[in-house]
């Protein structure tokens, strides 16, 4: 475990003038950090909520060190503040620089949360829980799409590209009379909300191609892990970022749903982009509508994972292990519901096992760890209750099926269900935690009606040999992203969203600026 370190606090930022976020970090934090500047500066806030690290012990949470900061609390006048300096940037940042200017901007800041991605892995992992591998990664996934949208925005379907039409209008004499002109244009003022489970990535997928559009936005991240977001800010501004283009509002739980209705009611705001859960993402739609916003919600998940008996087994095996058990099973895209066919289940149901026991689970920042906390002690009761019931209306428990005290309050063991009833509450509902459910079929109809039946439609996978069935049961799963043979498949090139009430809109790939563009038509008559 780690050794517990004094919680004298050290000052803290000031992110450059009309700051938007502040905060002050414990030595704890500041120890590890190669460049403590990152989230520490030379001012304290007067209002604060704490962040805490989620894999910190019982004994960590009962002296206070399982406090790793205090940031700055924000409300409703903060965040009208922000959007109004998002506001008095947007002309120069919007009309005033060009595609390359912005390109450059977009680089140099992906370079340099390179050169900090050590630092930044350590706060990842301190406020999220992940495992310093799984935060290493996330630093390259997340500056992968600055990097992408900085090749973006020089492109034709960027601001200021568009395409000219063939006239369908015609002079007395039959020659073309006239231009048809579709210009791309930058959306205007952008609220963006982000999750805790990705603290980078989330953050640059959204900011990017905003940013490359010529928008200017405000940010508020959650509040389980803002100081990711610091940081980001931080090297925004030492990468040229102007003032005002890239805002950022820090919120605890109790002041965010007035950030969060500031965003959605102020009619400088011209779109919102949110990740998270679908019952807020029904809110912000509602909130929004009295302005007529754009936008962009990639809403709540309940993977199936569907095994066909001609499946190569040590594949599906490793695409499983990525896709449930990557964040302790805290991804939007996690496999929740295990639909393996009836003939190849039992060997499934053992290997799998066989690797879940090797897991090594513990805090993030210990060698050799596999699989951190889940984010608080809320999920791990939510998961007993699941678990619990799954069992008493039939399911057996292979493998794990409770919380991991003696780590710390908000570790759960990785867990496998078998015989899960596909009308149980761990079926029905997205699971967020690092337990497999598993039901068996007979046929392939059957899988895909079983996988179909949701509400939600984000992500699916299938593990087959089978070429054909490939292509028909992609076709046939109702979701917005299908993983074949493989467990992760995000990446900055590809489309990201869902169907049904997983959301509206993509991230990602040449469709993810154009949720930041507004095309205008125009018609010269020369």
């Amino acid at each position: 475990m780690l050794c517990r370190l004094a919680t004298s606090t050290i000052m803290v930022t000031s992110l450059g003038n009309n700051a938007a976020a502040f905060s002050t970090a414990t030595s704890r934090v500041v120890s590890i950090l190669d460049d403590p500047s990152l989230i520490t500066g030379d001012s304290i806030p007067s209002q604060t909520f704490e962040v805490i690290d989620p894999g910190a012990s019982a004994t960590q949470f009962e002296d206070g060190t399982a406090v790793i900061a205090h940031v700055r609390r924000m409300g409703r006048d903060d965040t009208k503040a922000a959007i109004n300096r998002a506001y008095m940037a947007l002309p120069e940042w919007k009309d005033k620089t060009t595609a390359a200017h912005r390109s450059g901007i977009l680089s140099k800041w992906s370079s340099m949360i390179k050169e900090a991605a050590e630092d930044i892995a350590k706060i990842m992992t301190l406020e999220s829980g992940k495992p310093l591998a799984e935060s290493r990664g996330e630093v390259n996934y997340g500056t992968s799409f600055l990097d992408y949208y900085a090749a973006e925005a020089i492109r034709p379907n960027s601001a200021g590209g568009g395409f000219i039409s063939p006239t369908p209008f015609a002079n007395v004499d039959g020659s073309p009379r006239g231009k048809l002109m579709a210009i791309h244009e930058a959306v205007g003022v952008c609220g963006l909300i982000t999750p805790w489970n990705f603290p980078i990535a989330m953050i640059t997928r959204k900011v990017g191609p905003a940013l490359a559009a010529g928008c200017t936005c405000v940010l508020k991240p959650s509040e389980l892990t803002p100081l990711t977001a610091v940081a980001l800010k931080t090297l925004a501004k030492r990468a040229g970022v102007p003032e005002g283009v890239f805002e950022l509002v820090t919120a605890d739980r109790e002041l965010a749903r007035e950030v969060g209705d500031e965003m959605c009611s102020n009619s400088i705001i011209k779109k919102i982009s949110f990740t998270g859960s679908t019952p807020v993402g029904k809110l912000l739609m509602k909130q929004s509508s009295d302005t007529v916003k754009r936008m962009s919600l990639e809403l709540g998940g309940n993977a199936s994972f569907i095994v066909f008996d001609d499946a190569n087994l040590d594949v599906a095996i490793n695409a499983a292990m990525t896709s449930k058990f990557r964040n302790a099973g805290q991804t939007c895209v996690c496999s929740d519901r295990f639909l393996v066919h009836k003939y190849v289940v039992d060997e499934f149901v053992k290997r799998l096992a066989e690797k879940v026991r090797q897991m090594k689970i513990g805090h993030g920042l210990v060698d050799g760890v596999t699989m951190g906390p889940v984010i608080s002690n809320v999920p791990v009761k939510n998961l007993s209750r699941k678990v619990e019931a799954a069992i008493r209306e039939g399911a057996t428990c292979v493998v794990g099926g409770s919380p991991l005290v003696d780590l710390g309050p908000n570790f759960f063991e990785p867990t496998i269900l078998t015989n899960v009833d596909t009308n149980s509450l761990i079926w029905c509902t997205e699971t967020f935690g690092p337990v497999v459910a598993v039901t068996t079929f007979d046929t392939e109809e059957e899988a895909v009606l079983l996988a179909n039946d949701s509400t939600v439609g984000l992500a699916s996978y299938i593990c087959t040999s089978d070429i054909s069935r490939i292509f028909r049961v992609s076709s046939a799963l109702e979701c917005g992203l299908v993983g074949v043979n493989e467990g992760i498949i995000s990446n900055a090139s590809a489309p990201f969203g869902g169907v049904k009430e997983s959301g509206l809109g993509r991230e990602g790939s040449a469709l993810g600026i154009k949720e930041y563009l507004n095309t205008k038509y125009v018609f010269l008559n020369c």
